[in-house]
């Protein structure tokens, strides 16, 4: 638990850097049909309390169960680097139409900079996708999935995201909870 909060952290201040970094790449601009029939709204508010409302729950689930917290921390751990191996490897122009998401929570850990190319695969729905994977009764693992499908759907309302990179973020974060399980989660069932 101690180890996986430490590395989050480091994660969490290299951040600002990354996203600075890659703001000033040039990026492939998608042409999504999705998007193309979607027009852009600014649904942040929304995106946020349910990420936001998601999160709380967790947290506060993981204070009566130490191993939601420390399953999730891992979990987002691989996230994480996943996320900056992929949007490395794939560099794309933000999706036309964008509307800027504003959260004033983690706007520190973009360095309170606009951020429109850390787009493959979707941080904010994988995210809720990892508390599915972490909390351990039926009614809640539902309720992580009702999220992440809502979340997955204002972000593309919003065009924050290309639809490539709602879809993968289920796949990827089902990956990488198999491949835990399989490591460092092996001898908790």
């Amino acid at each position: 638990m101690l180890l996986g909060s430490v590395i989050v952290a480091a994660i969490l201040s290299a951040m600002p850097t990354f996203f600075q970094a890659i703001e000033h790449r040039p990026g492939i601009q998608v042409h999504d049909v999705v998007l193309a029939h979607i027009p852009a709204v600014n649904v942040s508010i929304y995106i946020f309390l349910i990420i936001w409302g998601m999160g709380l729950y967790t947290l506060i689930r993981a204070i009566k169960e130490p191993l939601i917290y420390t399953r999730y921390v891992w979990l987002y751990i691989a996230i994480c680097t996943a996320r900056i191996l992929t949007i490395t490897l794939i560099p794309l122009a933000a999706p036309l139409g964008l509307v800027e998401l504003v959260d004033p929570l983690t706007g520190v850990f973009y360095g309170h900079a606009t951020i429109t190319k850390d787009l493959f695969f979707s941080g904010h729905t994988a995210t809720l996708v990892a508390m599915y994977f972490c909390l351990p009764k039926k009614g809640e693992r539902i309720a992580a999935i009702i999220a992440s499908v809502a979340v997955g759907i204002l972000l593309l309302v919003q065009h924050v995201h290309y639809t490539i990179d709602v879809l993968a973020a289920p796949f990827f974060v089902f990956a990488l909870n198999k491949l835990l399980q399989a490591t460092i989660f092996a001898d908790s069932h």
